[in-house]
């Protein structure tokens, strides 16, 4: 008899914010090479906007977010989740804390956008980080980046309250128009003048404000690398589990 092998299920740790989320998924169906339903990956969603603010739990002694992100954790593995996934950046920066207790393991979207950005031609020494200010004074992106050399550049003080966290705002109260974009693609725009060789859009509602065809430079959107990763895990599992060998 063939060994019994488990279906891979991507788990969905969201809700920060749910147009992020609803944006991730969106990824990765449009991602998913397959001409019919059953060609995709199974997906449990669990998206809870009371997880508290993030930022503010970095910047401002908020409440801490970290009981919210493992509760959402231990609901996706009783739903049968194998893998999670955060599309959140600024979420990132509370998993070293916690990564024992999630119960899961996590594809970490901050070291796959490093990854990523390592095997771009021509090579890449300087990126900009358009994110939220907690993702920015944690040194998340900094810290991953520079394993592999690479600088991270984030806009003055000023560039980075005014036109990025305003932008953001913006987003999540719904507002996508073109002042939002415009905000965006200055700042962006900024950080090229600073040095930056591509933009990371290091915060999951950045992409809604900023198409990729808005700005001049080169945009890397987190989300989507992550989707293309959780794919190609997906693809190795089953893979595994068509050539097992027989029990």
């Amino acid at each position: 008899m063939r060994m019994a092998t488990s279906e891979p299920v991507i788990g969905i740790l969201g809700g920060m914010g749910p147009a992020a989320t609803a944006d991730f998924y969106s990824k990765l169906v449009a991602l998913t090479p397959g001409a019919t339903d059953q060609e995709h990956p199974k997906v449990v969603i669990w998206a809870d906007p009371t997880v508290p603010d993030r930022t503010l739990a970095l910047t401002e002694n908020g409440p801490d977010p970290t009981p919210w992100l493992i509760r959402g954790a231990r609901v996706l593995r009783a739903s049968g989740a194998t893998t999670l996934a955060i599309p959140c950046n600024t979420a990132h920066a509370f998993l070293p804390g916690i990564a024992s207790q999630l119960g899961l393991p996590v594809v970490h979207m901050i070291d796959e956008v490093a990854r990523h950005i390592r095997t771009l031609s021509p090579a890449v020494t300087s990126v900009g980080l358009l994110a939220t200010t907690g993702t920015v004074r944690t040194g998340l992106y900094q810290q991953w980046l520079s394993e592999y050399s690479i600088d991270a550049l984030v806009p003055d003080p000023a560039v980075q309250q005014e036109w990025v966290m305003t932008a953001i705002r913006a987003i999540k109260s719904g507002d996508v128009g073109q002042a939002t974009t415009d905000k965006l693609v200055r700042a962006a725009e900024h950080l090229v003048e600073s040095g930056a060789q591509v933009v990371i859009a290091g915060c999951t509602e950045i992409p809604l404000g900023l198409p990729a065809d808005a700005a001049t430079c080169q945009i890397i959107d987190p989300a989507t690398i992550l989707a293309r990763a959780l794919l190609r895990r997906v693809a190795h599992a089953r893979k595994y589990a068509s050539t097992a060998d027989p029990g």
